[in-house]
This record gives structure tokens, sequence and C-alpha cells, in this order.
């Protein structure tokens, strides 16, 4: 019998990359329900029209709910009945949380002590918030403000009770909404030159698919306030630019650099250095347990940690590195790169 097993799931910001992700995984699975919980509905309607045509013996599984994780209210309403919540909605462009940061504050801050407090209230038993690299030694405020969102869900898993809350950290996903290869893509089409910040940038990469492998692995094998990361590999900018030039028929000699943008990194962190020093390595997954201590320092008397100063953090130079064939064969395998390749439209 499967976990989900008419079971409800909630995904806040359910019309995005990941939400149709997971439509797409469960769907036809022996789940339930699953609400999709946004503010925008004209995507909900796209999405609607979408599976009912490509899924129609199983599209009534899908509830759509209208709301913003910055209104508790619109929540509250939503989770009642729920079993499970998958908190995706958030601000995720640098450049534009660099702008407005307060929007960045309530929507990935406030928006996620909301959603955590309305699963809570309603007796969810698993909450796994998306988190991102950039909350790694955050230097832009998307980053920041999603290292308070762990916090938070760090905090909140201390007092939660039943509710078991977990946070995923994970770097680009490929071909999600926004992100740079749907806009190389075009860009090549429209016979113009393709468009980097920095050639020698580092980048975590994965698929839309190795993403919600993330997501179930923390739901079915993470404890309560855990941060779980995949050992994602991850290549240059200039490597995946090359990549996408080679499959898209793109002139890689003509790639213009731009210059890096408000708030960007030469490279990301999927682990600091002490998180690293306590992580519990599973497999293809780090866990970081959560610090339990209680705000009574006085009964913790230790050595300094002499661990630490030989750990080093896990980020996208020190990780695995592929090559241009490598990059390639990943990008190639991408639903969306084929569906792009062979004329199919896609909705995401």
């Amino acid at each position: 019998m499967s976990v989900f097993k008419d079971k409800v799931l909630l995904i806040t910001g359910g019309t995005g990359s990941f939400g149709n992700a997971v439509l797409n995984r469960f769907l036809r699975t022996d789940i339930g329900e699953i609400r999709i919980f946004s503010r925008d509905e004209k995507k909900q309607d796209d999405m609607r029209h979408d599976f009912q045509a490509r899924m129609p013996e199983v599209a009534n599984k899908i509830k759509f709910y209208i709301g913003d994780v910055r209104n508790k209210s619109t929540l509250k309403y939503a989770m009642k009945g729920v079993d499970y919540v998958f908190h995706a909605a958030a601000l995720k462009q640098v450049p534009s949380c660099e702008f407005f940061p307060m929007e960045a504050v309530k929507t990935n801050v406030i928006g996620t002590d909301n959603t955590l407090d309305a699963a809570i209230d309603a007796g969810v038993k698993c909450v796994i918030c998306l988190s991102t690299d950039k909350a790694a030694y955050p230097i832009n405020a998307m980053g920041i403000t999603k290292a308070i969102e762990e916090k938070i869900a760090v905090a909140k898993s201390r007092m939660s009770g039943d509710t078991k809350i977990c946070c995923t950290r994970y770097g680009n996903v490929m071909c999600s909404r926004g992100s740079v290869i749907p806009l190389w893509i075009d860009q090549i089409r429209k016979g113009n030159p393709i468009t980097l910040t920095e050639p020698k940038m580092t980048r975590f990469i994965m698929s839309l698919e190795e993403a919600v492998d993330l997501v179930l692995f923390a739901f079915e094998n993470g404890k309560n306030g855990d941060i779980l990361v995949q050992k994602a590999p991850a290549c240059t900018i200039q490597t995946q630019a090359e990549a996408v030039c080679e499959l898209f028929g793109g002139k890689k000699e003509e790639i213009k650099v731009i210059g890096i943008r408000h708030g960007e990194k030469m490279y990301e962190t999927l682990l600091t250095k002490e998180e690293a020093a306590k992580a519990i390595d599973m497999g293809n997954f780090y866990a970081v347990p959560a610090d339990n201590r209680d705000l009574n320092y006085d009964k913790y008397f230790k050595e300094g940690d002499t661990k630490r100063a030989t750990i080093e953090e896990f980020n996208s130079d020190n990780t695995y590195r592929l090559n241009l064939e490598e990059t390639k064969a990943k990008i190639a395998s991408l639903t969306y790169i084929q569906n792009e390749l062979n004329g199919i439209p896609n909705l995401v």
C-alpha cells in the first residue's frame, strides 16, 4: 500500500514547475487528492485544461484553491482535511528580490510562517519546505529570506506536535520557470547570440524529477527539523551554454558575456562548513539534523569542536564537475528538452 493511498496532498505555489512535476508523477497513482494552492487564476486555468486534456481519467483528483501564503485565512481554508504539504510557494528570482526585498520577506518568510502555523493547526502529518542553495552563506535578499525560512521551519519543528517538518535544499533546477535554459533556446531560435553572466561561474544542476525525488526522500526518511540535500553535480555556466548550443544549433563562438547580475555568487553552497560537520551521510543525500538544545546554554560545557576545522563546505566548486558531453547528456535527457527538440509545446 502506498503511503499516499487515499491521502490529500496540498502544494503551495502549485502552478509552478515543481507542482506540475508532482502532478505528472502522482496523478495516476492511488493518491486521493492533490490541492493546488496559488494566487494566479490564469496559471490555474492553464494547468486545469492541460491535465484535463492529457489525463482526463484522473484530472478530477486535482482541486484548485485561490489564495496567497501571505494571507493565513486562505491557507486555513485550503488546509482542512490535508494529510501532507509540499511548501513550494516563493519569490525565487535573485535580481527582483534585490530590488524588492520586502516582497521576498512577505512571501518567503511570513508566508512560510503562515503555512506552517496553518498546517500544525490543521493536524497535517508532514510538511516539506523547499529551499535553495542560496540559503547557505546567503549574500542576496532571496537567499537571506530562504535562510530565514529554514530557521522558521527548524524552530517550528521543536513545537509542532505530530506534524513533521523538514526542508529540502537544492541547486539550479534545469528548465524550471524563469531559469536560463529556456531563455537560451529562445535566443537561439530568434537567431540571437545567447547571453551568459560569467563563464567561470559554477552551479549545481538537477532536473525537476530529481527535485521531486529529493522531496520524497525527505518525506520518507527525514526526521523532524532535518534539512536534506542531494549530492548534486555541477558545471560551469560556459559548459552549460555550450551544451545548449550543441543541442539546438546555436553558435558557441557568439556567446555573449554580460557580467554578473545583482546579488549573484561565483559558486553556490549546499552545505556550509558548520553543517557539514554534523551532516549525516545517507548515500545520495545528506541530512542536517536540527540543533535541539534549549536556550539554557549553561547546561552545555564542552571543548571546542576540532572536527569542524578539518571539514570543507559542500559547494559547486568542490563537487563533481560535469564536462561538456556529460552536461549535454544530462540536459538532453530532460522531458522539457525532448519536447522542445520535437516541437511539442511545454506548459511550464
